[in-house]
């Protein structure tokens, strides 16, 4: 349970300084639109906090699955293939919410690098 709850804080943590700091990650609420479980999000930070939340439920949930599919690409790239793999999730979640855009494939990338380094940092 504190292990998921470190996973959702980081994911806070990661996509917060992308959008900061990497041009071409964009987070805004859409009025009208902004509902997911009939829940209104009328403020960024709340889209923000529900998209680290879902990012966090899928790196500690599915990431380990693919982890152990792609176990021997992982190997065989001494463990680069993790980067194409958060590279992966954080593109599912740009396409299931349109809050958060994620324009070109050098943003995609350092997103990921935020993250897959916040993750390392944090399993320390």
């Amino acid at each position: 349970m504190k292990k998921l709850f470190w996973q959702i804080l980081v994911s806070i943590l990661a996509i917060f300084l992308a959008i900061k700091f990497v041009p071409g990650v964009t987070l805004k609420v859409i009025p009208g639109k902004s509902v997911y479980f009939k829940i209104k999000f009328t403020q960024d930070w709340q889209i923000l906090i529900f998209i680290g939340i879902i990012l966090g439920l899928i790196n500690f949930f599915v990431k380990p699955i693919l982890n152990l599919i792609t176990l021997p690409l992982r190997i065989l790239t001494f463990g680069i293939f993790s980067l194409i793999i958060n590279m992966a999730i954080i593109f599912f979640v740009d396409l299931i919410f349109p809050e958060f855009k994620i324009s070109g494939i050098s943003a995609l990338f350092f997103t990921s690098l935020i993250l897959w380094g916040l993750n390392f940092f944090f399993n320390l």
